[in-house]
């Protein structure tokens, strides 16, 4: 029962590859790396500023005194 070598590793693979097929795998690849994209971002300090649109992009601040009001 010693280590397996990268022959054993690759017939894994392949048999891998053979149930579940490349599609449903590629799937599973990119919606775990949405995951730790994910992770990373919250794990990121609230010190950070988020980062923000260098074309025009500009941020509003504000705050609603009246809901009922509008003015049109």
């Amino acid at each position: 029962m010693g280590s397996l070598s990268i022959w054993h590793w690759l017939i894994v693979l392949v048999v891998i590859v053979l149930v579940f097929g490349t599609k449903k795998l590629r799937n599973v690849g990119s919606d775990l790396g949405g995951a730790v994209k994910g992770f990373k971002e919250g794990m990121r300090s609230d010190d950070e500023p988020a980062k923000q649109l260098k074309e025009g992009g500009q941020t509003i601040e504000g705050e609603v005194k009246d809901k009922k009001t509008t003015n049109i």
